[in-house]
C-alpha cells in the first residue's frame, strides 16, 4: 500500500471514530479518538487470529508505519506551535518563576525518581535492565505531553491561572524532556568506557540553548515579517513556512526542535495580537487556520496510538511492569511537583494555588511524545520492553487521568466560575 493510500485510510478512521465520538460518546476528543482507536485495534487483534486476510492487511500497513518519525519529525513541532501560539503570553511571563522552575527542576528530578525506583523493581517481576535504561525510560515518561494537556486539560473548566501553569510547563518541559532524553540516548549509545561529562554538557547546553536561540530568531523575525503586509493568505502561509522550515533547521543544527517551537509560537502569538501588526480578519484567519491544524494533527495521533496495539508485543509481565510503573510515574510526579512549589515559597511575589499539588500531579498527562521517544530507541537496547511500559502508562494516563481530570477539579473547588455562578 502506498504513502497516500495510507494516508487516506488513517484519515478516513480518523474523521469516521471523530464523528462516532462526538455524535455518541461525547468524551473529550482526544480520549474518545484513543478509546475507538484501543477499541478497534483489539477487535482486530482477535480477528487477526482467524488469520482474516484484510486484517493482516492492515497490521502489516500499520507495523511499516515510522510512528516515532511521523511523531518527532512531522507532527510535534507543528502540535506545539499550535499550542503556544494561543498561550497567553503575558499571562505566562507573569507566572514564568512557577512554569520556568517546575520544568527545569521537576523534570530531571522525576527522571531520576524514575529510573531508581524502576531499577530496583523490575528484578522483582524478573526483568532485570540495566540503569542507564532505566534513566532513559525516566527521562521519556516523565515529561507531561503538550499535545494531551492542551486537548484534555483546557476542556476540564480548570482555573485561568492553573491553567496557564499546568499547559506552560507541559509546553516546556516536553522540551527539557527531549533534551534529557538525547542526552542520555548518547551516553547509552557510547558506553561507559567513552563518557566523559563536557561533552555530555555541550549535547545538552546545544540542544536547550540552541533550540532557544533558533525559536527567538524565528519568533521575532517571523512577527516583523508579518507587521509589513496585510493580506491574511500570505500571513497564514508564513507561520506555517515557519514550523515546517524551523523544525528541518533545528534538526539540521542538531537543537532541540520542539524547544524552538515553542519559543516560536509563544513570540508569534503574543506580537500578533499587539496592536498594529495583524488586522482583525488576519487575526482570526490565523487562529482558527492554527486551531484546525491542532484538531487534525490530534486526530491523527490519538488513531495512531490506539492502532499501535495491532503490533506491540504486550506480554503478561511487561503489562505487569507497566502497571507497577503507573503507581511509581505519579509518585515521582508528586514530588517533582512539590519540591519546586516548596522551593518557589522563597520566592516572595510567588502566590500559592488552592490544591496546586494535587491538579498538577493528576493533570501530568503523558501522551505519543512518550511512546515515539520509546519508539525509537535502537533495538540493541530492550526497546519492547520499555515500548511496551510506556505505552500501559499512556493509555491509562489519557483514559484514566483524562477522563477523571475534570471531576476531581470541580471537587476540589478550583474551577471556572460559570456565567451563572
Amino acid at each position: 500500500m502506498d504513502l497516500y493510500t495510507a494516508l487516506a485510510l488513517l484519515l478516513v478512521i480518523a474523521a469516521a471514530f471523530a464523528y462516532v465520538n462526538h455524535r455518541f460518546l461525547k468524551m473529550p476528543p482526544a480520549i474518545g479518538l484513543m478509546v475507538l482507536g484501543l477499541a478497534a485495534s483489539l477487535a482486530l487483534v482477535g480477528l487477526a487470529r482467524f488469520e482474516v486476510q484484510p486484517v493482516l492487511h492492515l497490521a502489516k500497513l500499520v507495523n511499516k508505519l515510522d510512528f516515532s518519525t511521523i511523531v518527532m519529525q512531522v507532527m510535534l513541532g507543528f502540535l506545539l506551535f499550535a499550542g503556544a501560539i494561543h498561550v497567553d503570553a503575558r499571562r505566562l511571563g507573569k507566572l514564568r518563576w512557577p512554569v520556568g522552575v517546575l520544568a527545569l527542576v521537576g523534570t530531571p528530578l522525576s527522571t531520576g525518581l524514575v529510573a531508581g525506583a524502576m531499577y530496583g523493581l523490575l528484578p522483582l517481576l524478573g526483568l532485570p535492565t540495566p540503569f542507564i535504561y532505566c534513566l532513559l525510560f525516566g527521562a521519556l515518561i516523565s515529561p507531561t505531553d503538550p499535545v494531551a494537556v492542551l486537548s484534555i486539560l483546557t476542556k476540564a473548566n480548570i482555573s485561568k491561572s492553573l491553567e496557564t501553569k499546568i499547559v506552560g510547563e507541559s509546553l516546556f518541559n516536553d522540551g527539557v524532556g527531549v533534551v534529557l532524553f538525547v542526552v542520555t540516548l548518547e551516553v547509552a549509545l557510547m558506553g561507559p568506557q567513552d563518557f566523559t561529562l563536557g561533552h555530555v554538557l555541550a549535547v545538552f547546553a546545544r540542544e536547550t540553548l540552541g533550540g532557544l536561540a533558533l525559536g527567538t530568531a524565528l519568533g521575532l523575525g517571523t512577527a516583523w515579517l508579518l507587521r509589513t503586509i496585510d493580506n491574511y493568505q500570505v500571513e497564514v502561509l508564513m507561520t506555517l513556512a515557519v514550523v515546517a522550515g524551523g523544525t528541518a533547521l533545528a534538526t539540521r543544527l542538531h537543537t532541540s526542535g520542539p524547544l524552538a517551537m515553542v519559543m516560536a509560537g509563544l513570540l508569534v502569538g503574543h506580537f500578533s495580537r499587539s496592536r498594529g501588526v495583524l488586522s482583525d480578519e488576519s487575526q482570526d484567519y490565523v487562529d482558527k487556520f492554527w486551531e484546525l491544524v491542532d484538531e487534525v494533527l490530534n486526530a491523527l495521533l490519538f488513531v495512531l496510538m490506539g492502532l499501535e496495539v495491532l503490533v506491540l508485543d504486550l506480554p503478561g509481565r511487561t503489562v505487569l511492569a507497566g502497571v507497577v510503573a503507573i503507581g511509581v510515574v505519579l509518585l515521582a510526579r508528586l514530588v517533582a511537583v512539590w519540591v519546586p512549589l516548596v522551593l518557589l515559597r522563597l520566592v516572595p511575589s510567588f502566590e500559592p494555588s488552592d490544591h496546586g499539588v494535587a491538579v498538577l500531579t493528576w493533570g501530568g498527562l503523558r501522551g505519543g511524545l512518550a511512546v515515539a521517544l520509546a519508539l525509537s530507541l535502537p533495538a540493541t537496547m530492550p526497546r519492547e520492553l520499555l515500548v511496551g511500559i510506556t505505552y500501559v502508562v499512556v493509555v491509562f494516563s489519557i483514559i484514566g487521568q483524562g477522563l477523571t481530570i475534570g471531576p476531581l477539579v470541580r471537587w476540589l473547588g478550583v474551577g471556572r466560575a460559570t456565567p451563572a455562578e
